[in-house]
């Protein structure tokens, strides 16, 4: 029996923060069923904080890039998630998904006036962003198609 990933794609901003945090979370949470991207209308560079709060959750992120959407522009997903309000007023529609969904999530990159509030942010966005994530994780695995027989 072998099993289909479903390709999910998250979309924000710069790529750098939460849309990183929700691929990560996402990609965890579905093991080898989920398929999990993340891009950004405007890409930048992954936040040293948001390496550092996933490594908190034991995720290593250390490797991770930020990439523009442009790179995956016309391929199928079974889902395109925008996590900001900008990537979803930049990008209503993603030719190739079969389903699109927004969820916002605030910005904690420039939260606070010292480098302790701005950690203290990006936790409770990490925070939020997990249980969203576990949260849609199931839902997808749950109303995902059997497995195919070979």
């Amino acid at each position: 029996m072998t099993t289909s990933a479903l390709r999910v794609l998250v979309l924000c901003t710069g790529n750098k923060v939460r849309s990183q945090m929700a691929e990560a979370f996402l990609q965890r949470a579905g093991g080898d069923r989920l398929a999990v991207s993340s891009a950004g209308t405007h890409p930048s560079t992954v936040s040293p904080l948001t390496i550092e709060v996933l490594t908190e959750r034991g995720i290593d992120w250390s490797t991770a890039r930020s990439k523009s959407l442009t790179e995956f522009w016309g391929q199928p997903f079974d889902l395109v998630v925008t996590v900001c309000d900008h990537a979803r007023e930049a990008c209503p529609v993603f030719p190739g998904a079969k389903r699109q969904l927004h969820h916002a999530f605030d910005d904690p990159i420039w939260a606070g006036e010292s480098e302790a509030d701005r950690l203290r942010e990006f936790r409770r966005v990490r925070d939020e962003i997990e249980a969203w994530a576990g949260d849609l994780a199931a839902e997808l695995l749950t109303t995902a198609p059997a497995a195919e027989a070979t």
